[in-house]
């Protein structure tokens, strides 16, 4: 009878994704249990709901709680195992014919009371083995844990490569025709120099291409490396006590290694190529602005923060200086109704910063929606030792190389569109096309620094 209820009793702590004794129980909302490493990999899926792996339940979040009574009966169920092990013959002392039941930290060896008090390891660090036996599965659950972890933090650089690899090729294409349009446009008789432009970009493009391909094939290998080292873990939690308490050190030495060295997502970019005369001719119809209003912006949200986080990803977190929208804002009180406009703007080596027109509405909106209608500015954003240039209305990232110095702004209000130039390199960086905006505009600049002051425009 009692052995019956002993059956019974264990079935219950078998996992029914592994068929194997419950490793870190967690229970979900329908109330059955499983392993949480079983249910992890049940659940990668990003897509909801979830489904519970025994009912098929629907789970509309992955919510998975700690059952801290099962893990406790589980610990009880493993102790009394690792005590009828060492109770077998094969377990005792050969010098001594004593029970082992004392753990060597240094030596990571089974000893009895007699072994542990000799010479050789009088001076270890010693504990009781059903101590020692749960420390180390605290150990490899942590060990796992942290692994997990990697290997979602890779999963999601791998979608985040793809996506800058599809990215990448549009912008291509787009940046080609925006050349084209140019050329026909300024030099409409320098055939030469636009197809020799086009072939250096289609060169250079090509070649990031096969570096953003060859990086998502590190991340792939990597992700197989990194799930084999966790099914090796999930294998080893498993395993009885008495094996856990001597096969470990190896595991978690090759786990810890693997985790140092995570492949990280390209920061693709072309080269900033001179169109022919382009600088010289704008300086031709250059005005010079005295951006005469200066102020420091206290808005609901910070402009370089929220275009941080969509160009570097979500994972970023605000700092309590950067979480409010708090930074140094200057603009040109005079309003450009008409013809063209080219000025220059002196970046003074700012980590970030915003330049380009904007319409009084959104200077006056203490929202300052990214994607407003009335708002269009080249904008870089920082992060570590990255740059990231975007353009407002819309919101849109270009992988070209940041300027250096000075940032030409060609506004054309007859046709309603705007242009940005890279003064040092002669390069057209983007133009707005015709009819992007119809209302009167004023020249804007931010340093994204409170408490810097000086005037862009000089």
């Amino acid at each position: 009878m009692e052995s019956d209820i002993s059956q019974a009793f264990q079935e219950e702590l078998i996992c029914f994704i592994c068929l194997s004794c419950l490793t870190e129980p967690v229970t979900i909302s329908c109330g059955h249990s499983f392993c949480r490493a079983c249910l992890q990999l049940s659940w990668e899926d990003p897509q909801l709901p979830v489904h519970c792996p025994m009912c098929r339940e629907p789970c509309q979040q992955k919510e998975m709680r700690t059952n801290i009574v099962l893990k406790k009966l589980v610990s009880i169920v493993r102790q009394a195992s690792l005590m009828k092990d060492l109770s077998s013959e094969e377990h005792k002392c050969v010098s001594h014919k004593e029970t082992k039941r004392i753990f060597c930290v240094e030596g990571r060896i089974i000893l009895c009371q007699l072994c542990s008090n000799s010479h050789e390891h009088r001076g270890h660090k010693h504990c009781p083995l059903e101590a020692a036996a749960e420390d180390e599965m605290e150990r490899i659950l942590k060990q796992m844990a942290s692994l997990w972890e990697k290997i979602q933090e890779n999963q999601e650089n791998i979608e985040a490569e793809n996506r800058t690899t599809t990215l990448w090729m549009d912008y291509v294409t787009l940046r080609e025709e925006m050349i084209r349009t140019e050329y026909r446009e300024l030099h409409p008789f320098l055939c030469k120099e636009e197809k020799k432009h086009i072939q250096c970009m289609r060169k250079e493009s090509q070649y990031v291409l096969e570096k953003l391909r060859k990086s998502e094939a590190r991340m792939v290998q990597k992700s197989k490396e990194l799930r084999d080292m966790f099914q090796e873990l999930m294998a080893m939690s498993q395993e009885p006590y008495v094996v856990l308490l001597q096969g470990l050190d190896d595991m978690v030495r090759r786990s810890e290694s693997m985790q140092l060295s995570m492949p990280k997502g390209m920061q693709p970019e072309l080269s900033a190529l001179p169109i022919t005369g382009l600088t010289k001719m704008l300086r031709q119809i250059q005005v010079h602005i005295f951006f005469d209003k200066i102020t420091t912006f206290h808005y609901k949200m910070n402009l370089f923060n929220v275009l941080r986080k969509f160009s570097f990803g979500p994972h970023l977190k605000d700092t309590s200086e950067d979480s409010v929208g708090c930074y140094l804002a200057s603009w040109e009180s005079l309003k450009f109704i008409s013809m063209k406009y080219y000025w220059e703007v002196d970046l003074q080596e700012s980590g970030d910063w915003a330049v380009g027109v904007c319409e009084d509405s959104w200077l006056r909106n203490t929202n300052q929606i990214i994607d407003s209608e009335d708002a269009f500015l080249l904008v870089c954003v920082k992060e570590g030792n990255h740059c990231s240039l975007l353009t407002t209305c819309p919101l849109f990232r270009h992988y070209i190389e940041r300027p250096l110095g000075r940032v030409g702004v060609l506004l054309d209000r007859e046709d309603g569109c705007l242009s940005f130039i890279n003064v040092a390199k002669s390069s057209l960086m983007y133009k707005y096309p015709a009819g992007t905006f119809k209302n009167p505009v004023q020249p804007f600049f931010s340093s994204g620094h409170e408490g810097k002051t000086f005037n862009p425009g000089h």
